[in-house]
């Protein structure tokens, strides 16, 4: 059964339909309610169930004002454990069950920008994929570094007999 676009009011057929906010949505339908950018789906904010856009337009509608003090639902500020200085609403992207300025994340070896839930952990340490996950992480072995990667014997090891 198709449903309803909650801006448009009209049918969203399977084909056409981007689901946010608990509604399904016609692609081109889910638009910031104050300066009606497109959104994707999942990248956006939310108030009162209309979609907003996180900067310019939730942060300056909702966000927090001049020195105010942002703080999580435990009381504590949230603090990025990259930069370690404030994470407010507008700017925060969530990994590793931290809060994180969006330029903070990235990789431990190369600093590569990372995106919430496509990279790889180490003790609590965001790491790529590939290659600086799998290099000094994964196995080791022939071909599992890169391109002709292999583990020789150390020659000046001494042998057991």
């Amino acid at each position: 059964m198709a449903s309803k676009c909650p801006k448009c009011e009209k049918t969203v057929y399977f084909a056409e339909k981007v689901t946010s906010l608990g509604k399904d949505w016609h692609k081109f339908c889910l638009k910031c309610e104050r300066c009606n950018k497109t959104l994707n789906p999942g990248g956006h904010a939310e108030h009162d169930g209309k979609p907003y856009c996180h900067k310019p337009c939730y942060a300056a509608l909702y966000g927090p004002k001049g020195a105010v003090h942002f703080t999580s639902f435990s009381g504590e500020p949230n603090i990025c454990p990259r930069c370690n200085k404030t994470v407010y609403f507008a700017e925060k992207v969530t990994s590793l069950g931290k809060d994180w300025h969006r330029p903070c994340l990235r990789c431990e070896r190369c600093s590569k920008t990372l995106a919430p839930g496509s990279h790889a952990e180490h003790d609590g340490q965001p790491y790529c994929h590939k290659p600086c996950y799998a290099v000094l992480f994964g196995p080791k072995g022939v071909n599992t570094g890169g391109v002709g990667s292999y583990i020789y014997d150390d020659p000046n090891a001494e042998t057991q007999p």
